[in-house]
C-alpha cells in the first residue's frame, strides 16, 4: 500500500534574518513540529542581506545550496562556503553561535534550510559537521534517465547517502523529466514523511493529489512508499522528499532554541546570557560577515 497526500498548503513568501525572503513550509500555524522536523525554509537573499550572529541549542540545521552560496562561521573559528549543491548537516547540540551570509559575488543565493529535531539524549552533545560537496553526494537514476535523485540522505534505488543521521533522516532530491513514468520512492514504514516541490507539477500519491511549486505535502503514515509522476508540460519538476523517525518525545521551542522543558529552556536563556555550558566562546565573538557588511554600508 502506498501512501497519500493529507495535507497540501502553500507557502507563502516573508522576511527573515536581515533582509532575506523564505518560503517556509513547516515551522507555521498551519504545519508546525511534524516529528522530527521542526521547520524547513526556502530561502533567497543577496548581499548584504543574511542571516548574521545567531544561535542555537538542541537540534540540527540542514542547509542545501541550490545557487549561489553561503558563507558559513561559528564561534569555534570553523568557517567555510557552501557552493551549489552543497550540503552541510550541523548538529548545534548543546550550543552554537553561527552566521549564514552571503558569498562575496555571488549575486542571489537561493537554498533550503531544513531544521531536525534532537532526541534528549543528543540535545547537548558536542557541536559537529558533516559537509558534503556537490561532487560528493551520491546520484542514480532510472535506466531511462527520467527519474533522477540526489541520495542526501537515506537510501533511493539502493544507493545510500553516507551522512549519519542521529535522528533518523531520509532527505531525497527528484528531478521528474517530462513523461516519465510513475515512480514509487519507499519510505520506512512509521516514518513522517513530507514533500516539497522547487518547480514544475506532478501527481502524487495513491489518491493522485497534482501539485506546483512552493507546495508542502503532508503525507499519510500508513504506507511503505509513495507514487509519482510528473504531469507537466514539457518541464522537468523537481522537488524534496523527506522523511524521519518521529522521536515522540515533547518539544518546547524558545526561538532558535528546542527543548524538552520550559525550565530547560530557562535555563538555556540563561546559559547563552551567561556565555556558560556550551557558549562560552559566544562572549567576545563576532563573525566576519557582520564586519564585511558593516563595510558594504
Amino acid at each position: 500500500m502506498t501512501r497519500y497526500v493529507e495535507k497540501k498548503v502553500l507557502s507563502v513568501e516573508q522576511s527573515e534574518g536581515v533582509g532575506a525572503r523564505v518560503r517556509r513550509s513547516l515551522g507555521t500555524s498551519q504545519v508546525r513540529n511534524f516529528d522530527p522536523f521542526l521547520m524547513l525554509d526556502e530561502f533567497r537573499l543577496s548581499a548584504p542581506a543574511g542571516f548574521p550572529d545567531h544561535p542555537h541549542r538542541g537540534f540540527e540545521t540542514v542547509t542545501y545550496m541550490i545557487k549561489g552560496s553561503t558563507e558559513h562561521e561559528d564561534f569555534t573559528g570553523r568557517r567555510g562556503v557552501i557552493n551549489p549543491g552543497d550540503l552541510q548537516w550541523m548538529t548545534a547540540g548543546r550550543g552554537i553561535l553561527h552566521s549564514e551570509m552571503p558569498g562575496e559575488n555571488c549575486g542571489e543565493c537561493h537554498g533550503l534550510q531544513l531544521w531536525v529535531n534532537l532526541s534528549k539524549k543528543y540535545k547537548m552533545v558536542e557541536p559537529n559537521y558533516q559537509e558534503l560537496l556537490d561532487k560528493d553526494i551520491p546520484r542514480t537514476a532510472t535506466p531511462d534517465g527520467l527519474v533522477q535523485v540526489k541520495i542526501i540522505a537515506g537510501e533511493s534505488m539502493s544507493v545510500k547517502s553516507p551522512v549519519y543521521t542521529r535522528t533518523p533522516t531520509m532527505y531525497l532530491d527528484f528531478t521528474l523529466k517530462p513523461n516519465s513514468p510513475v515512480f514509487t520512492q519507499e519510505i520506512p514504514k512509521g516514518w513522517n514523511a513530507f514533500i516539497y516541490i522547487l518547480n514544475g507539477q506532478a501527481e502524487f500519491g495513491s489518491k493522485k493529489t497534482e501539485a506546483d511549486a512552493h507546495h508542502v505535502l503532508i503525507l499519510s503514515q500508513n504506507g511503505d512508499g509513495i507514487d509519482f509522476r510528473n504531469t507537466g508540460n514539457n518541464s522537468d519538476c523537481r522537488f524534496v522528499l523527506i522523511a524521519g523517525q518521529p522521536l515522540n518525545e515533547p518539544v518546547v521551542q524558545h526561538g532558535p532554541f528546542v527543548m524538552n522543558t520550559q525550565e530547560e529552556i530557562r535555563q538555556t536563556m540563561k546559559d547563552f546570557q551567561l556565555c556558560q555550558n556550551g557558549f562560552e566562546n559566544a562572549r567576545d565573538w563576532q563573525s566576519k560577515g557582520i564586519e564585511r557588511s558593516m563595510v558594504r554600508h
